[in-house]
């Protein structure tokens, strides 16, 4: 009887871990996942200062693979391409032209994605060892569809460097960054001014304008 319980007690812990294991996992607040973001960005900028000089696509690299996970590139390059990339526009195409766009689309989400990466790389490399905070949301901008979440830069100056990400939940309710702020200049809408002129200076061939695409610097 003694060895029955032992093993039956030994079962109902198996079961215990098997549920407990496969229970869901929350998905991380808007503000968990700039800060878990940050600090995987700050550690691979600490390691890059001893190989950037001579390996800089390595550092790149890492970069992307950390954002890849919190940055929705394809939401942010529809963004830019404003009214060329809109519902109304996709609908009013036939298939050929809605192939097209779509090709256009995913062609400069890319382009997007590596000028993204890069930007916010060589902002960041200029703060290595930077104190760095990310201020808590309120209970109420966490609970909405949407957060701007801010990060503080204390750096030499009195006051830091801001940069605001502006967050949204995917279909499967995972926060994403959807655009980002860097000391008051939004790079969406910097982006997005940028493509429009281009776009109308090529006479809407877009595909010239993904071709040319070399994105703006952005000085704080």
């Amino acid at each position: 009887m003694t060895q029955l319980l032992q093993w039956a007690a030994t079962l109902l812990m198996v079961v215990a871990l098997n549920v407990q294991a496969t229970e869901p996992v929350a998905p991380l607040g808007a503000h968990e996942v700039v800060r878990q973001a940050t600090d995987q960005v700050m550690s691979a900028v600490s390691e890059a200062e001893g190989y950037m000089d001579t390996e800089p696509e390595r550092f790149y690299n890492t970069l992307q693979a950390i954002l890849d996970d919190v940055v929705d590139f394809r939401g942010f390059a529809r963004g830019v391409m404003g009214p060329y990339a809109s519902v109304e526009r996709y609908r009013s195409l036939d298939g050929a032209g809605r192939d097209q766009l779509r090709d256009q689309l995913e062609r400069f989400t890319e382009v997007m994605r590596e000028g993204l990466v890069r930007t916010y790389g060589k902002g960041l490399l200029a703060f290595g060892g930077s104190r760095i905070e990310v201020p808590d949301l309120s209970a109420e901008e966490s609970a909405g569809p949407r957060a701007a979440v801010r990060q503080l830069i204390y750096n030499s100056g009195a006051e830091p460097y801001v940069l605001v990400y502006h967050m949204g939940r995917d279909r499967d309710g995972q926060w994403k960054l959807r655009n980002l702020v860097i000391e008051n200049v939004n790079l969406g809408e910097i982006y997005r001014s940028q493509f429009e002129a281009s776009a109308r200076k090529h006479g809407g061939d877009l595909d010239t304008v993904i071709a040319q695409w070399s994105a703006v610097d952005i000085q704080s």
